[in-house]
């Protein structure tokens, strides 16, 4: 890998210093912070590639720190978590987190998850493939630049979004099933994909749909999947 630099935000010292070995040994460049607050202060001061943050922390909580990041940075969120319930997950990706861990967590599955994030989103910043152009009825996707436009507005997605909004446009009028997206973006099997897949759709209609209650571009097929309409 190439050096990275990655935050890692938990306010237990002891798996705050057993991350930074495993990352270490990756060759990745690890910084801490005990909380939310240190956390924005650390990201201020520093190009961060990507981070790790705990949900439950003292002064400001992940949940809050994902939303504040999110007003002006795309960096990858993976969450953190000890609960597994869906309904933790699910609303670490509704403020705008990419990923989620659960405590206690397998070191290799960690490892192989942030290494995952950080290829996309260098793909997302510096990819110099095809460089096509796609317009939908006033949704324009520029593969060039990355960008996503609606009625020549920017819209701003985050690293995930963009690469389900790229998909979906790509194949416009094909559907895809909720296992395949998750398979095809994150790039590993899709199981039990259904909530984070769907979270992520939401989230990609509120950026781009006047209506999202009537989308005019993303659709779902019941019983199916997603498509973007032609």
């Amino acid at each position: 890998m190439e050096t990275y630099n990655v935050l890692v935000v938990d306010d237990e010292k002891e798996i705050r210093d057993a991350i930074e070995i495993y990352l270490k040994n990756e060759g990745v460049t690890v910084l801490k912070a005990k909380d939310g607050m240190e956390a924005l202060e650390k990201i201020h001061e520093n190009e961060i590639h990507l981070i790790l943050l705990d949900v439950m922390m003292p002064r400001l909580d992940g949940i809050a720190a994902t939303y504040k990041i999110r007003e002006k940075k795309n960096i990858p969120i993976i969450i953190l978590s000890a609960k597994s319930e869906d309904t933790d997950k699910i609303l670490g990706l509704q403020v705008g987190a990419d990923d989620y861990v659960t405590k206690p967590f397998n070191p290799m599955e960690l490892v192989a998850r942030v290494k995952s994030q950080l290829r996309r989103y260098v793909s997302f910043g510096t990819y110099e493939g095809a460089n096509k152009t796609i317009n939908l009825h006033g949704l324009t996707l520029d593969q060039s630049a990355k960008e996503v436009k609606v009625d020549g507005e920017q819209v701003k997605l985050t690293p995930i979004e963009y690469k389900i909004v790229e998909l979906l446009m790509t194949h416009a009028g094909r559907v895809f099933s909720i296992d395949e997206i998750y398979e095809r973006v994150w790039n590993e099997p899709g199981y039990n994909a259904e909530n984070t897949v769907a979270v992520h759709i939401r989230k990609i209609r509120e950026k781009i749909e006047i209506d999202g209650k009537n989308p005019r571009y993303l659709k779902v097929v019941w019983g199916i999947g997603y498509k973007m309409e032609k």
